[in-house]
């Protein structure tokens, strides 16, 4: 068997090969860049390049490709070969500093919310030096950034190396203050990511699967989740294989795959890396969501990322695990032994804190998506109200805090398991709540919100910047301070005083937290065309505009963008629906009530009385007329859409009316197939799907 460490990051231009086949000069100006940041030299650039091709070729590569991530939420790959004729009518293998450095894809067909028309074709790719260069598909892959000709930002890296560069400046600021001069302060991320497995032959009959990534019909299995057997259950044989080529894929591209195991619903997993810098996690995880699509096809299976493939049974999220920490090692996030006695713990937790209630829309936001809207609030997910958890421990210390109070040194203690054999067990600092939407879990924030397949680009981009807002404030009233500990806790205080309202431990699927949150003032922003216009507010602008993050120009067409995709999901959804209503389950519905109508007829003949079957009968006929007039409900409603290039008027129009038709015909014709015999059903049912994998 071979060992994982003899393979791990083997196809990846990392700092061991760097190394190994850069001259030492040359690598240290890389490493300068890579850890701070520093401009590179055109002649280093130049190095580079040849040794990453002939480091390419050698592993099997004939073309390059500068890998970027459009706001599709995607990654986009234009190959190019390294052949470059001579006059003898052969070829060499070129790759120069300038293939490496700069790129210049097509950026008028990718969406820019009006940036560019589809005449102004010019868009430039840019190399990241800090995400490694990898291997896939015989090609060399370069990390890099998507610019247009006009030089506004296309893609999502840029933004989030932008918020990147926030956070290290302005904690770097406050860490100064507190006569610590780390080279700099890093945003980690380790992206839980959960997704389904469906057989692939059962996937390709079902038209919705394949067109919208859901199921746009379907009645409940007589089995669902409520036996809550499948979570972290043996992994069954097929999907264990796929996860195996899974892992051995990642390692290979220097990911940390850690943890897989089955997630709660039927059919569900999920795998978890160890973390990583902001940016390489969000690389990576493009590259986990690409290669679990692939890998499971390989083994006659389908990946579904979509946040809700299935109605009444759990959907998928992307925990995002977020810290700030030092290049020298130190988490600003880990409370130490006495967290009541660290200021400077104290006074990063309020910023979080203060970050988290100042701009809760924008938290929304980073995960609005119409994917997104059916899990959220749904007891799987936490709900579209944003709050914090801080847990009993924190809690205790921020109300004795805000009260006056003596904070009392409080031991975790051991559990006792109550058998001598098994070894005793530290008690936590905090439980878990799964419903919190911000949670922290020891020395990290666990974000809940995010849909599966989300890029996580867009999430952190906004929680960097937040924050370096809130520890920006907090640097304005602590610059010239004196006695900083003494100064530092004050500001911590009034911040918990002020923002108290956002920190909440209890049940956040409870009706009484709605109410609750409404008395306190939170919002509650339950759908996406709510939520998106927040990004685009005087506010928001201010914030993305101060710390170099987004113009405003940026920041409006994103909101564009984003509405976009919204109403265009729903409405690819709206049509779907109507195709299978219209072509399969109609026909289906007539043809199995036409065989009950002549079987009563032929008993009826003889003499026969079949009362039950005349019952049926007469349901058939008024669901299959309640289906038609459905049907004509939702094409009404497609009909008359609006003839508007307003994204947010058509994102309303299609919240509000379209999702209420789409679910009157779901229901109807969900009810019709608990009635109608298999052998007449048009498309695998929930059983099929869930349970044949």
């Amino acid at each position: 068997m071979t060992n994982v460490a003899d393979y791990f990051g083997s196809k990846v231009f990392n700092l061991p090969t760097m190394k190994a086949r850069l001259p030492k000069e040359t690598y240290k100006s890389l490493l300068k860049t890579i850890n701070e940041g520093t401009p590179l030299d055109a002649s280093v650039a130049e190095v580079v390049a040849n040794a990453m091709k002939d480091w390419a070729i050698e592993n099997g590569c004939t073309h390059y490709t500068h890998w970027f991530q459009p706001m599709t939420g995607t990654t986009a790959e234009k190959h190019d070969s390294f052949i470059e004729p001579i006059d003898d009518g052969t070829v060499i293998m070129e790759f120069s500093g300038k293939n490496l450095v700069v790129g210049e894809p097509d950026a008028s067909s990718f969406p820019s919310g009006g940036l560019r028309a589809t005449f102004e074709a010019r868009g430039y790719t840019a190399w990241d030096p800090t995400s490694y260069a990898f291997i896939k598909d015989d090609s060399l892959c370069i990390p890099t950034s998507f610019i247009s000709y006009t030089g506004e930002v296309l893609d999502k890296k840029t933004p989030l190396l932008r918020s990147m560069n926030a956070i290290d400046r302005e904690t770097k600021k406050i860490l100064k203050l507190f006569g610590k001069e780390p080279k700099k302060v890093i945003a980690y991320v380790g992206p839980e990511q959960e997704y389904f497995l469906v057989d692939k032959e059962l996937y390709s009959k079902r038209k919705d699967l394949m067109l919208t990534g859901r199921t746009l019909f379907g009645a409940m299995p007589a089995k669902g989740q409520e036996l809550e057997d499948h979570y972290f259950g043996q992994i069954k044989e097929r999907v264990s294989a796929f996860m195996k080529d899974v892992d051995e894929e990642l390692w290979k591209l220097g990911v940390y795959s850690k943890t897989k195991h089955n997630e709660v619903a039927p059919a569900q997993h999920e795998v978890a890396p160890i973390f990583s810098t902001c940016n390489i996690s969000a690389d990576q995880n493009q590259l986990t969501m690409e290669l679990l699509k692939k890998i499971a096809n390989r083994h006659n299976l389908v990946c579904l990322l979509h946040e809700k493939p299935y109605e009444g049974i759990n959907g998928s999220g992307k925990h995002n695990n977020w810290s700030i920490g030092t290049s020298d090692g130190e988490n600003l996030l880990k409370p130490g032994k006495n967290p009541k006695d660290n200021v400077q713990f104290l006074l990063f937790l309020a910023a979080i804190v203060k970050a988290v209630d100042d701009y809760s829309d924008l938290l929304r936001v980073s995960v609005a998506t119409a994917g997104n809207d059916h899990r959220l609030g749904a007891n799987e997910a936490p709900p579209a109200i944003v709050s914090i958890y801080l847990g009993d421990q924190l809690t205790k210390i921020v109300e004795n805090l805000i009260t006056g109070k003596k904070t009392k040194e409080e031991r975790l203690g051991i559990l006792d398991t109550g058998v001598d054999s098994l070894p005793t067990l530290q008690r936590d600092a905090t439980d878990r709540n799964r419903t919190s939407p911000f949670a922290f879990t020891g020395n990290r924030f666990e974000f809940r919100m995010p849909g599966s397949s989300q890029s996580v680009s867009g999430i952190n981009i906004i929680i960097n910047t937040i924050v370096a807002e809130a520890l920006s404030q907090f640097y304005d009233e602590l610059e010239k301070e004196e006695d900083i500990r003494h100064a530092a806790m004050d500001v911590a205080v009034r911040a918990f005083k002020k923002h108290n309202r956002v920190i909440f431990n209890g049940n956040g699927y409870s009706e009484e937290w709605v109410k609750e949150a409404e008395s306190r003032g939170l919002l509650n922003l339950k759908t996406t065309p709510e939520a998106l216009p927040c990004f685009a507010s005087k506010k928001s602008v201010s914030l993305f505009e101060k710390h170099g993050v987004f113009t405003k120009v940026e920041t409006v067409t994103r909101t564009e963008i984003l509405l976009e995709d919204y109403y265009k999901a729903i409405n690819i959804e709206v049509l779907t629906m109507l195709q299978m209503a219209k072509q399969e389950i109609l026909p289906a519905c007539l043809e199995y009530a036409s065989f009950i109508v002549s079987d009563i007829s032929s008993k009826e003949g003889i003499g026969i009385k079949v009362p039950k079957e005349k019952a049926l009968a007469t349901k058939l006929s008024k669901l299959t007329e309640s289906l038609i007039a459905s049907i004509d409900a939702l094409q009404t409603v497609s009909d008359k859409a609006p003839a508007t290039d307003n994204a947010l008027r058509l994102a309303t129009y299609y919240k509000d009316k379209a999702i209420p038709a789409m679910d009157k015909l779901r229901s109807v014709s969900d009810e019709l197939e608990t009635l109608v015999a298999k052998d007449y059903w048009p498309f695998p049912t929930y059983t099929d799907l869930l349970y044949r994998v």
